[in-house]
């Protein structure tokens, strides 16, 4: 299911990759150091044969860091005798990692849902609430900079639960909280409340950043929010999809709303196959352009076709990939 919505991704952001998804079924936060590097390193090495910077370059996802990424880089470099970087992406900036990689994510949510916004002529980012589900990278970058751009960031939450401030919560003093001890609950600029509690919030934007099937069939009514934008891949169900749209709900789906992630992958990709680098600026500029584009051009496809936005994200993304075998043709 993963692979196929990363191959509608890559389409839709007109990106020159296709779609692929593995992993080792572990929980990594059970795991010694010692223990995740020689699994990675094992991992890694029966993947050799499958990967090449020109044919199959892995990135990082759910349970993945730079220091894994970093081990899959060198444990292929170590096997074919040469430093080969372009092989994966996500690495840390000392060993060709891009800047911007980790906040890429994040970042493209709020992107996005800043275009929607200004589609819909709500321009005053105070007058905006925002609730996120979910505070690992995705979840964690989207509020920092959603602060930083002004929006208010009422509640937010993780595995152990959520914490809610009507008011809006003081997001750098939560991230010191989550540093100190590795959840967002018992901050004390807020109130703990339940996941469930969480989706059922009023708010502006809705932005679902932890697993999916999140919202399903048994809360899509419960939902109050007034956009949707999905940071996490799959968080609503088909059920929960139509109950929201139903509700008059817009929904950004996922392949576009979190693909700031392979989009910035691409962009390191690229960096290291030139072996030439670019600042911060430089990448987000890049991933602005992208990724806004990609928006509008799904927006366009919606409003000539009468589509809600998941499925013109879908009819334009398989259009390219029709479009491209077509002319390619079939051989042998």
């Amino acid at each position: 299911m993963l692979f196929r919505s990363m191959t509608w991704k890559c389409a839709l952001v007109n990106i020159p990759y296709g779609g692929a998804k593995g992993g080792v079924v572990v929980d990594p936060k059970t795991l010694s150091m010692g223990e995740l590097e020689r699994l990675t390193r094992r991992y890694a090495s029966e993947l050799v044969p499958l990967i090449s910077p020109l044919m199959d370059i892995p990135a990082p996802d759910m349970g993945t860091n730079a220091q894994v990424m970093a081990w899959i880089m060198d444990t292929y470099s170590m096997t074919v005798g040469y430093s080969v970087p372009a092989i994966v992406t996500g690495k840390p900036i000392g060993i060709g990692g891009s800047e911007g990689r980790t906040q890429a994510t994040g970042r493209g949510v709020i992107s996005i849902m800043v275009e929607v916004l200004k589609d819909h002529n709500l321009t005053d980012p105070s007058a905006i609430t925002l609730v996120i589900q979910g505070f690992g990278n995705v979840g964690l970058h989207a509020a920092l900079y959603a602060n930083e751009l002004g929006y208010r960031v009422n509640a937010v939450s993780d595995v152990k639960g959520g914490m809610y401030n009507p008011n809006g919560l003081d997001i750098p003093a939560l991230v010191e909280h989550v540093k100190q001890t590795g959840y967002v609950v018992d901050f004390a600029g807020g109130e703990n409340i339940t996941n469930e509690e969480l989706l059922a919030l009023p708010c502006d934007v809705l932005i679902p950043a932890a697993l999916e099937n999140q919202i399903h069939g048994g809360n899509a009514a419960k939902v109050r929010a007034r956009f949707i934008v999905e940071g996490a891949n799959g968080p609503t169900t088909p059920e929960a999809d139509d109950i929201l749209l139903d509700n008059g709900i817009y929904i950004v789906p996922d392949i576009l709303a979190n693909s700031g992630g392979v989009i910035v992958s691409y962009f390191e990709w690229v960096q290291d196959l030139q072996s030439f680098f670019w600042d911060e600026d430089e990448v987000y500029k890049r991933l602005s352009r992208i990724i806004v584009g990609a928006y509008q051009k799904t927006r366009a496809t919606a409003e000539d076709l009468k589509l809600d936005m998941r499925t013109a994200a879908q009819v334009t993304a398989i259009k390219r990939v029709a479009d491209a075998i077509q002319t390619r043709g079939f051989y042998p």
